[in-house]
This record gives C-alpha cells, structure tokens and sequence, in this order.
C-alpha cells in the first residue's frame, strides 16, 4: 500500500514539474538565447558617462551592461538580460531606457582615455565592489555629482540636450539591420501570440490547483517526517530508559557486593580481634607454666620479701601472730585432751522433747 501511495505522489510531482516547463518552451517559441561567454574570473566595468549609473565591462568585444542590479546584452536586434553576467539570460521584449545614453564611440574614447576632449581617468571596479555598492551610488548620484564620472574638467549635458541626444539614437537604432530583422519576426509572430496568451491563461488556471496539490503532498510529507521523527524519539526515549535502568541494576549490584566485601572484612576483623584476645589469654598462663619463668619470679621475689620482712612494722605484726600462735597452742592441747560426748542420733533428738512433755 505504501508503494502505491509513494508511487502516485512521484507521479503528480512529475506532472506538476513539467507543465511550468512546457509553458515556458510555448511562450519563447522562434525565440533563441545568446551564446555563453566564458569568464575567466568575475569581470571589471567602468561607469560611462553621461549615464545614470550606467557599467559597461570594457575588456570583451561583446557589449554587457550592468544597470539598475541587472546585466543587460544585445544580441541580433534583441534585448536579454539576468541577475548574472555569465548565464540565466532571459529574452527581453522592449529596449531598456538607458541604452540611448550609452554612447556609440564609448570603446574608442576608452581606449584613448580622454572624453570629448577632456582627460578621462576611469577607474576599473571589482564585481564584489559593485554589487556591495551599485544601489548607494545610484541613489546618491555619486558618480555624477562626487567625480563627474573620472572626467576632468568636464560640464555634464542639459537635460534638452539629454533628450535630444536621445532621440537621435533612437532612430539609428531602429534603422540597424538586425533591429529590423527582428522588428519583421515580431510581426510573424503576432498571429502566434493569442494562442500563447491563451496557453498562458489555462497554464494561469492550472497552476493555482498544482500548487494545492503541491501543499498538501508537502503537508503529507510533512506529517510522515513528523510521525517518523516520534517514533524516533519514542524509541530514543526508551533505549535511554533500559539503559538508565540498567545502570541502576548494576549499581544495585556494585553495591551489593560493596556491602557483602564490608561484611566480610568486619567477620575477619572480628575473628582476628578474638584470635588474638585468645592468644593474649592464653600466654600468661602459658608463660607462667614455664619452669624458668617461674625461678625467674621467685629470684625476682626474694629480695622483695627479704625488704618486707626487714621492714619494723611487719616485723612487728609478725611477733604478734606468733604472741598469739603460741597462745593458742596450750588451749588447743587441752581440747585435744578432754574426751568429747558421744554424738546424738537424729531418733534421739526427736525423743528427749516428748519426755519432757
């Protein structure tokens, strides 16, 4: 299904595309274009005088003009002109105001440097430069009013000579042979002209429903690249989401085995810590069991006791102990001495209380 949708879509285009075409090929029918001129690099021009801003470029047989932000050129009795001075020329159906102040012997005067008379010091302008310029100059008449076009000592004409001047050159040209040329084809071509003006008008009538069509392919178009660019985001979004998950469970995870290896060092820890409160406990005893350990004790101790017995007042509490032990001894004997009772039984404790009841 898709296949097909695609499918009619190119199809249209394709038909929208061409009828522009085919009505651009009725309209200039018997109309051919100039030839190309190749350029080496963008091209310099000089302001003629005696102009409004007129540019001509000076260094080709070919006359080109620059006026007005177009590039202007005669060929066989027509007028062409373009945005651009080395292609895109498109046949223009009348001859541009300016072209009847240019005047005929403008090459010589070049090549000479001089200007009916007066010295003409021209400058040669960069393209770059006029079309960063050409609109500033023009509005303010720079070339006119600031430098006189580079002509020293020069009067510009009245406006009746301007006018008469144009005149005369109007009718020169109208009197060419290649003007005539083409004067005679127009006037061929006149019957030819309802029937594209009629092309025309249905091309007109077409068009504003192409250009529907075209809107709503693009706004389909446009839609798909929107559903498409969702679904991205959508499956973006949940690629970042497994991965943060993800990410989680392995620091759940590093975690887990931080604590575990923690758990493990502190078990270690402690049993250590009891190994060794065992083995302190267990060393003094094993240290005193040692026979040299304990003579080492006893020699260590004898000079102890021989200070304590020297000492008056345990030689004192010694004399009493023995005062007393040898008082003792004679009541002890005499203990020893007296015959003792015979012991009672339990039967005859419990008797002697009723017989005396």
């Amino acid at each position: 299904m898709k296949k097909l949708v695609f499918g009619a879509i190119f199809i249209l285009l394709m038909s929208i595309s061409t009828a522009p075409a085919m009505a651009a090929v009725d309209i200039s029918i018997g109309i051919s274009l100039p030839p190309v001129i190749a350029f080496a690099a963008p091209p310099h021009v000089v302001v003629l005088p005696d102009t409004d801003d007129v540019y001509v470029v000076p260094e080709i047989d070919v006359d080109i003009f620059f006026w007005s932000g177009w590039w202007w050129r005669p060929w066989e009795g027509r007028w062409y002109r373009s945005h651009y001075y080395d292609r895109g020329w498109v046949y223009y159906n009348a001859v541009p105001r300016f072209y009847f102040d240019v005047d005929p012997g403008w090459r010589r005067y070049y090549v000479e440097r001089r200007w009916y008379g007066h010295p003409w010091y021209y400058e040669r302008i960069p393209h770059q430069r006029l079309q960063q310029n050409w609109k500033g100059w023009r509005n303010n008449r720079y070339w006119e009013k600031k430098k006189t076009w580079d002509v020293r000592n020069y009067k510009p004409r009245t406006q009746q000579q301007r006018y008469e001047i144009r005149d005369q050159r109007q009718k020169q040209y109208l009197q060419r042979p290649d003007v005539q040329r083409h004067q005679q084809q127009r006037q061929e071509m006149r019957p030819q002209q309802p029937k594209q003006i009629q092309q025309r008008q249905e091309i007109q009538r077409e068009q504003p429903k192409q250009v529907r069509q075209r809107q709503e392919i693009q706004q389909q178009q446009k839609r798909q690249q929107e559903m498409k660019q969702q679904q991205q985001k959508q499956i973006q979004q949940r690629r970042e989401i497994q991965q943060e998950q993800q990410r989680q469970m392995r620091q759940r995870q590093e975690i887990q085995q931080q604590q575990k290896r923690q758990q493990e060092m502190r078990q270690q820890q402690q049993k250590q810590i009891q190994q060794r409160r065992e083995i302190q406990r267990e060393q003094p005893k094993q240290v005193q069991q040692r026979p040299d350990v304990q003579q080492m004790q006893q020699q260590e101790m004898r000079p102890q006791q021989k200070q304590i017995q020297q000492r008056p007042d345990i030689q004192r509490q010694q004399q009493e102990i023995r005062y007393q032990h040898q008082q003792r001894q004679p009541v002890q004997r005499e203990q020893m001495q007296r015959p003792q009772p015979p012991q009672q039984t339990q039967q005859e404790r419990g008797q002697r209380p009723q017989q005396q009841q």
